[in-house]
């Protein structure tokens, strides 16, 4: 049971964010040197492979499906993740394993300790396969085998196209950006370091905030390290800096109106078959008086490449680029703030089409512009009746059909069995009437 449920969970929000999942495999290769080494095709089909694998080990663990092939299985992940986690602990290449995604976020050390355990209960396992108890009978297993991998795919390729179903990062719909950079009072104040890497003449250069310098030089790449410990509040590396330098943050997280954040993480990489409902959201915040920026990592050549194949006129700023994979886990996705409390977001496939009627009202009347009544609770209870429920009812009609068969087996069992008696009464009969 401990197995089956670490297995379903890591599986199960790995695949409600597999985006977020393939930037943690991205982290771990290129800790291990062999950055890029992987096109992100590859990665992407690596991350949703491992959500499918962990998921639908963990059911059928808990379902006791094929017993012996499952739990050699399980022993060979875990025999894979407890040495790699054990040089996490030791190098410390990167912050935190991923192993639960941004739902629960464990110290490198926490997780080595963690797959001990579950490395010790593989090994019990595998030992004593059989000891499972079966809930489903073995003639109906392939059921819950092909369900489970279909849906744990339908998962992934739903918060692919779209965004995650159930967000756990700080920038998640109904956060507050300003509350979450807070830093409580009294709080050891940890100290960062940001470095730029502009270019100007072919010749790059590394600037501080304090020395960046004017719009001459071309924006390469941003770096920021943390110099001494201390509390790190939920949101500690948000900014929008314009491309002369000038930091927006504060007065944009101020604004008690709505504030349009275009999101795109690398401009050239970015889908622009839907710039045209973009511009049009753009010239309807001129039109309304609300804010429109994009957020970018991109260097000046890629925003100007940008702007003339999409039209686009709108304000670029940059950000970290890490940071902007955090906030919408799509290139581009848009995010709605008022008073620095995220009130929507969506992805590139699923951007709000305002009509005619619309577009001449504020978003303070419209749908888009209010919080949405769907809330965390209701989508998790929705997507686990979704799989939960099916499975019950085939668990629950395959022990009827069971104990059915059972009965059936028994009755059959006891009238052969009085069939037989009567036999032996009858060739006994015979045998004393020849006796005489």
């Amino acid at each position: 049971m401990v197995l089956a449920l670490a297995f379903i969970l890591s599986g199960f929000v790995k695949a409600v964010d597999p985006m977020g999942t393939q930037y943690k495999i991205e982290d771990y290769l290129a800790a291990m040197g062999l950055d890029g080494v992987l096109p992100g095709m590859v990665t992407m089909a690596l991350s949703v492979g491992q959500s499918a694998l962990e998921f639908c080990l963990g059911i059928f663990l808990l379902f006791a499906i094929r017993r012996r092939l499952t739990s050699r299985l399980v022993l060979a992940v875990m025999l894979l993740m407890t040495p790699l986690t054990l040089w996490l602990a030791i190098a410390n290449p990167i912050s935190d394993c991923g192993c639960f995604g941004d739902a629960v976020v464990l110290t490198n050390w926490q997780t080595l300790w963690k797959n001990v355990v579950l490395l010790a209960a593989a090994v019990v396992v595998a030992w004593k396969p059989l000891e499972m108890f079966r809930f489903v009978s073995k003639s109906n297993q392939w059921i819950v085998i092909n369900y489970s991998a279909l849906f744990i795919l339908a998962i992934a390729a739903w918060s692919l196209y779209d965004l995650p179903q159930l967000d756990f990062r700080p920038y998640h719909v109904g956060a507050n950006i300003r509350e979450g950079m807070a830093m409580p009072e009294g709080a050891e104040q940890p100290q960062f370091e940001t470095t730029f890497i502009l270019e100007k003449n072919g010749e790059q250069r590394e600037f501080s905030l304090d020395d960046y310098p004017d719009s001459t030089w071309t924006f390469i790449d941003s770096r920021t390290v943390q110099l001494t410990e201390g509390y790190v509040p939920p949101i500690h590396d948000f900014s929008i800096t314009t491309a002369e330098g000038d930091d927006l943050t504060e007065e944009v997280l101020a604004d008690s109106s709505y504030t349009f954040l275009l999101v795109a993480p690398w401009l050239d990489k970015a889908d622009d078959s839907r710039f045209d409902l973009i511009n049009e959201l753009y010239e309807y915040s001129m039109e309304h008086g609300y804010r429109f920026y994009c957020l970018t990592a991109s260097g000046e050549e890629q925003q100007h490449t940008w702007c003339d194949m999409t039209g686009a006129e709108y304000p670029i700023c940059l950000t970290d680029p890490t940071t902007l994979k955090t906030i919408v886990r799509s290139n581009p996705g848009l995010l709605l703030l008022r008073d620095g409390q995220v009130v929507r977001k969506w992805s590139h496939n699923n951007l709000p089409q305002l009509s005619q009627e619309e577009t001449g009202r504020r978003l303070d009347e419209l749908e888009i512009g209010q919080m949405p009544a769907d809330t965390a609770a209701g989508k998790t209870f929705r997507l686990v009746l979704w799989f939960v429920l099916p499975l019950m009812l085939l668990t629950i009609a395959d022990r009827l059909w069971m104990w059915t068969s059972w009965l059936r087996r028994k009755k059959k069992e006891k009238q052969q069995t009085t069939t037989l008696t009567t036999l032996n009464k009858e060739n006994d009969n015979e045998k004393e009437n020849c006796s005489r």
